[in-house]
């Protein structure tokens, strides 16, 4: 018995072997086990395991993760052809238990397969909630947020402050007020703070159970056998979002009146207008999906702003030069703001190396074929998961000059936040992050304020620790704590806040 069975493994691999090797199938990991395919490989962090695997067996590559066909792109050339010649072929999502549940079975702007659906979610975001018209006018909530923040620190002076949950306060308060017009740290009433602490609690379940990992999306039968208990908790989170987000809705239409007489637009505002225009497809479902896109940006914003002043605070040479610029191009006499990120080049090389070093998504989000098609020369079966894996793209050595290290000056004369394929941090093609704009603005005058009016230091004469933890957002393990004490030359501007 034991002999047939290795007679019986060995026909498997061979078959597989040869399958492979005649469908001009992309290289895999051998072996692929039964059953399992490659998932026993995983470990995490996963971009780190991906990147390992793929320094061993190439660029491409094609593996089995239980029942899923995935493919593994970990360079420019390959990714972007998955992003322009096969856009369309890429732009679905796989369907997976946290997309069915939490996208609204399969429903909402992330999750939705590619069609008239996703399109039309696309086009209201876009144009109606994140244009440059629709973020101009939210421009003075970011503004005031910008400032509540510095005084914030004003109050700590030489003092530690837990700049974590300094930059979370401020990402999730400007996305609130631009979504229902409400400040949830330091609000005005009672009411206003707990409703606060439950939208944080329901966010912080969110990106917990986005980050479990689900056997049954890879091996079904688990599911079946009743083994996986995701799904509930799921289903109840699912719940306790909803009942949050439709009390916001209610709030809104009780105090319709008030509203109108106001010209810049909540997004909740915005789309209720266009539900009163059409009913039947701006429905409170609807609304509730689009304002719930822009949530999760609070962490990851939040996060990469962490990132970038520990990286400022391990290099003052690089600190130093960005203050001289700021100094130069914005002067002493107002702060930073939106309008002057384009004038601070420098700046912006800072804020693309942290997102180089210490990107938000280190994963891209899943894509998935809708038909066969042609990359890097190999066949890709309909049906196939697209991981790209950005994080090793970034960290690539045939890529970047020493990558490990934090060098802003190696962006000097780029536009934007992109380097083709090499830095597309944002994602690429028809499904890249539509909140790219707000991120950038939100980044670029936070880090601006923070640099032009605080003299920085560490804790101590160690170095910050920039260890990874875990998560889809890449999180520092330790948060940051640091002290600051106001600009000499901006103590005048200061007091005057």
């Amino acid at each position: 018995m034991y002999v047939s069975f290795l007679l019986l493994l060995a026909s498997y691999f061979f078959t597989s072997h040869f399958r492979r090797k005649f469908s001009n199938l992309p290289p895999t990991v051998f072996p692929t086990l039964p059953i399992i395919g490659h998932l026993h490989l995983l470990k995490p962090p996963l971009y780190r395991t991906f990147a390992k695997i793929s320094d061993k067996y190439g660029h491409i590559l094609l593996l089995r993760l239980g029942s899923r066909r995935v493919l593994l792109v970990s360079s420019p050339s390959a990714a972007e052809e998955c992003f322009t010649k096969n856009d369309i072929v890429f732009a679905n999502r796989p369907r997976m238990l946290f997309g069915k549940i939490m996208g609204n079975n399969y429903n909402s702007l992330v999750f939705s397969p590619y069609g008239d659906t996703w399109r039309n979610l696309r086009r209201i975001a876009t144009i109606e909630l994140l244009s440059t018209h629709r973020l101009n006018e939210s421009h003075d909530i970011r503004v005031d947020e910008g400032k509540i923040l510095i005084l914030k620190l004003l109050s700590h002076s030489s003092s530690p402050v837990d700049m974590k949950s300094a930059f979370y306060e401020l990402t999730l308060n400007v996305m609130m007020r631009m979504i229902s017009g409400k400040r949830y740290f330091g609000g005005d009433t009672p009411e206003v703070e707990e409703e606060g602490k439950r939208f944080r609690e329901i966010l912080q379940e969110i990106f917990l159970l986005s980050g479990a990992a689900n056997v049954g999306d890879y091996l079904p039968i688990l599911s079946w056998f009743g083994l996986q208990g995701l799904e509930k908790k799921l289903i109840v989170l699912q719940g306790k979002r909803d009942a949050f987000f439709q009390g916001l809705i209610e709030q809104h239409r009780k105090s319709e009146g008030d509203e109108r007489e106001n010209k810049k637009k909540t997004m909740i505002q915005v789309l209720l207008s266009l539900q009163e225009s059409d009913p039947k497809y701006y429905t409170d479902g609807l609304i509730r999906s689009l304002v719930m896109v822009r949530s999760p940006g609070t962490d990851t914003s939040a996060g990469t702003m962490e990132w970038a002043l520990s990286l400022l605070l391990n290099n003052p040479q690089v600190l130093s030069k960005a203050q001289n610029e700021i100094d130069v191009q914005v002067g002493k006499d107002r702060l930073v703001d939106e309008s002057d990120i384009v004038d601070l080049p420098y700046l912006r090389c800072i804020i693309n190396e942290t997102l180089r070093l210490y990107p938000a998504g280190p994963l891209l989000v899943p894509h998935e074929s809708s038909e066969d098609c042609l990359v890097g020369g190999y066949k890709i079966p309909r049906g196939t998961m697209l991981l790209v894996n950005q994080w090793a793209i970034h960290h690539d050595p045939k890529l970047w000059t020493d990558p490990e290290s934090f060098n802003p000056e190696r962006f000097d004369g780029l536009e934007g936040t992109r380097d083709g394929f090499k830095l597309m941090s944002f994602g690429s093609g028809r499904r890249s992050c539509p909140g790219e704009g707000l991120a950038i603005r939100v980044l670029g005058s936070t880090l601006g304020l923070l640099i032009q009016c605080f003299e920085w230091e560490r804790m101590s004469e160690k170095m910050v620790d920039m260890t990874e933890g875990p998560g889809l957002t890449m999180p520092k393990a330790e948060p940051l704590v640091a002290k600051c004490k106001p600009h000499v030359h901006m103590q005048n501007l200061l007091s005057q806040l």
